[in-house]
């Protein structure tokens, strides 16, 4: 039989310190470290404030700068001949603005509005940026632009100058009402540039139209229709007409509006009903008005329907022509009219508080940081006083220290890895 192993006291508990962790500390023994400690922690808090309070000093002082505005309201066009538009009314006034405070908000922030503040007041060199998305970013955290629920905008400019603060308050007022006049004059000259090339086409197909015409009439000896043919070639004429003026309109709309706008969905409903009513007078055109109403498409002579043809086709383009030219004229009046100006209802002034920073704030603030990593040292000094006692950890330490210190790896007086 073995002899059992004999195990002298101290050799349990050194065997047990090894093979268990160290305990993790309880909120006791943190107090007990922490008191014991409490003379460096002392010095190093007070070291904290004084820091705080020197960079308090030291730090620029803040000011906030704040313009108040109204933002521009959608005017209503003053040409009296929109009322003969019918939808193009909305079209040409540019269609009422849905929240229009958070619309120029949204202008405010845009990257034009504040690459041009940016150059105006030289924001790369202030703000000491490289590049210009640096710049804008340093503009970004110096600005706060909110739209209340009064319907009014306020601007804040943070800056360490007063009257730099206001300066670029102002600034943003201005390049608003720069940027909505730039928009509006563009809206306005493009539905004009729309309604131009329409017009010119029609044009066009108005003097062929009547080329035709002259070559019927010389081909047929038909010089005048009879009031009854021209009544209904006229009612015709007139449908044709309205139906090209309403997908005219249609297109117009869509490049502005979704296809579940309720104007486009009415516009599209009233071309339907006129195409219809168009086929109903191409069949029956005893439904027009005319003076006769037995008259029908059958007792037009032969020799005259190829010239009612051609004449019905000058009647249409004339009636498209004319309303062609009546949107044309609202669009280029709508363009020659000022864009509305957003109303200033305070003007930045430079302020003759500052806004920070808050020293009593920053001093207690580094105050409390520097107890808080005063309580980290001390803790982590007991932590490596701790593991010191432990024969395994300390090996550790020792590299670590050597690693640290640069200093040589001597095998000879290295201990052991297993030694106990």
């Amino acid at each position: 039989m073995e002899k059992s192993a004999e195990v002298e006291p101290g050799e349990t508990t050194r065997r047990t310190a090894r093979a268990e962790p160290l305990d993790e500390l309880n909120l006791l023994e943190i107090f007990v470290i922490l008191w014991m400690a409490r003379r460096g922690l002392a010095e190093f808090t007070m070291g904290a404030i004084i820091l705080g309070a020197i960079i308090s000093i030291l730090v620029k002082p803040t000011f906030t700068a704040t313009a108040v505005i109204l933002p521009p309201q959608q005017g209503q066009s003053g040409s009296s001949m929109l009322g003969q538009l019918g939808s193009l009314a909305s079209l040409a006034t540019g269609g009422p603005l849905k929240e229009p405070a958070d619309l120029y908000v949204g202008i405010l922030g845009s990257r034009t509005i504040e690459d041009n503040i940016i150059a105006s007041f030289r924001l790369g060199d202030v703000y000491r940026t490289k590049t210009a998305e640096d710049a804008r970013k340093a503009l970004k955290s110096h600005t706060r632009i909110i739209g209340t629920n009064d319907g009014l905008i306020r601007i804040l400019v943070d800056d360490h100058s007063a009257q730099r603060a206001s300066s670029m308050a102002n600034a943003y007022v201005d390049e608003l009402n720069a940027m909505n006049s730039h928009l509006a004059i563009t809206e306005a000259a493009q539905r004009r540039a729309f309604f131009d090339r329409e017009l010119a086409d029609e044009k066009t197909a108005l003097r062929t139209a009547e080329e035709d015409l002259k070559q019927t009439a010389l081909k047929t000896g038909v010089i005048q229709l009879t009031g009854q043919t021209e009544s209904m070639i006229r009612s015709i004429a007139q449908t044709r007409a309205q139906i090209a003026s309403k997908e005219v309109d249609i297109q117009s709309l869509r490049t502005l509006a979704t296809d579940q706008n309720p104007e486009l969905i009415r516009e599209q409903q009233e071309a339907t009903a006129l195409r219809g009513q168009l086929s109903q007078l191409e069949k029956d055109p005893r439904n027009a008005e005319s003076n006769n109403p037995e008259f029908t498409g059958g007792q037009i002579p032969t020799v005259s329907l190829e010239y009612a043809r051609k004449f019905r086709e000058v009647r249409y383009h004339e009636t498209l022509f004319e309303l062609l030219s009546k949107q044309y004229e609202a669009a280029s009046i709508d363009e020659a009219k000022a864009a509305p100006l957003a109303q200033v209802v305070d003007r930045a002034i430079p302020p003759d508080k500052k806004t920070g920073p808050l020293r009593t704030v920053l001093t207690l603030g580094v105050g409390a940081l520097g107890l808080f990593w005063g309580c980290v040292v001390a803790l982590g000094v007991h932590s490596l006083r701790t593991l010191e006692q432990a024969p395994e950890y300390a090996l550790k330490l020792a590299y670590l220290r050597n690693a640290l210190h640069l200093a040589p790896y001597d095998s000879a007086t290295a201990p052991e890895p297993n030694a106990q």
